[in-house]
């Protein structure tokens, strides 16, 4: 079963809310967790971009 990038990115991000919880984060891995959700954004952004530049509106005779 292969694991993608953003998979891996997700559980690292979890791993370190997870930490932050119990025991609380070292500076640079406050760091890299904001570092980590920054990318995780703009690859949902990215999509969400990607997705409504396909999308196609018909107008429909309304319903009577």
């Amino acid at each position: 079963m292969s694991t993608s990038p953003m998979q891996v990115f997700i559980e690292r991000i979890n791993e370190l809310s997870r930490k932050q919880r119990s025991v609380g984060l070292e500076e640079w891995e406050r760091a890299e967790q904001e570092s980590l959700r920054q990318e995780y954004l703009t690859f949902i952004r990215e999509q969400v971009k990607d997705t409504l530049s396909k999308a196609q509106v018909t107008e429909d005779s309304p319903l009577q």
